[in-house]
């Protein structure tokens, strides 16, 4: 049977799960796919970055962790609202991450920067 391209909608026969006439077109579709998302998501990942850039900053290259209040990251403009993931750990407590770091905010104001390896990050 014949079957359209997924991406220039010419004809061709071809394998039942096959959805592009030319390895050109699957090429070029993909291309196109990763532009999109880029687009979309390069506000967001500006934000990502400049947090993480904010919160290594506080920390420093060789510190695991550091306790600081929390207005010193309101005052460098720290948008909570944007990380990666979050999880609640044996404590009950919200830790949320950022890439590498993770950060838990106490009822005292007072918020706790903490590096981690790619090992200790909780899965998914």
């Amino acid at each position: 049977a014949m079957k359209k391209c997924k991406l220039c909608k010419t004809e061709y026969r071809g394998r039942k799960d096959k959805i592009f006439c030319t390895v050109k077109c699957k090429s070029q579709y993909y291309i196109k796919l990763n532009e999109a998302t880029t687009r979309a998501t390069k506000r967001i990942d500006k934000i990502l970055h400049r947090n993480r850039s904010i919160l290594l900053e506080i920390i420093g290259k060789n510190r695991k962790q550091i306790k600081i209040n929390r207005a010193l990251l309101d005052k460098k403009k720290f948008n909570w609202g944007y990380h990666t993931h979050t999880h609640t750990n044996n404590q009950g407590k919200l830790v949320t991450y950022l890439y590498d770091h993770s950060w838990i905010l106490f009822s005292d104001q007072e918020v706790l920067i903490s590096k981690i390896k790619a090992s200790e990050q909780p899965e998914i």
